[in-house]
């Protein structure tokens, strides 16, 4: 049968200079995901940022994410379609930084990266929301060869931003 291969990754952010991929992600990424929603506040277009509990067994209370840059993303997929041309089976692959930052984190960068004021609105924690999620890419990084280069948060945010001006 057709061989297939499943790269799982969250929270992909994008910006210069995978510009190529912007329009694919562009509405998706706007409205649905953490970090623009933050930059949204930045640039006017919300009045705050919700924070969703602040009393996670985390070092700053918030619940911890990994955030991968949709580079590392694009390399992940040329590393995993010449897997399947070379090994001819299956896999699934974790992708991300492994290390995860907090909603705090996040906001704190976003702040230093746009030098805007970005209001936040402590409310209860969401039902399920776990204190901290993030990749394991052990076996990526070991069978694909695959490394993320370009996932430091403020790299992240500042792509990210530049892209939404």
């Amino acid at each position: 049968g057709q061989q297939k291969i499943f790269l799982r990754a969250f929270q992909v952010r994008f910006g210069f200079p995978a510009q190529f991929l912007i329009a694919a992600y562009k509405f998706h990424e706007l409205f649905h995901k953490f970090i623009p929603l933050v930059l949204q506040v930045a640039q006017g277009k919300r009045q705050s940022i919700k924070v969703f509990g602040t009393d996670y067994p985390t070092p700053d209370g918030t619940c911890i994410r990994d955030y991968i840059h949709v580079d590392d993303l694009s390399e992940a997929h040329i590393l995993g379609l010449e897997y399947l041309k070379r090994e001819k089976k299956n896999g699934i692959f974790n992708l991300g930084s492994e290390n995860g930052f907090s909603v705090r984190e996040v906001i704190d960068v976003c702040r230093k990266v746009t030098g805007k004021e970005i209001p936040e609105v402590m409310v209860e924690r969401r039902p399920g929301d776990a204190p901290k999620l993030v990749a394991d890419s052990t076996k990526a990084k070991t069978i694909l060869g695959w490394q993320p280069k370009e996932s430091e948060l403020e790299y992240i945010v500042e792509t990210a931003w530049k892209s939404m001006k």
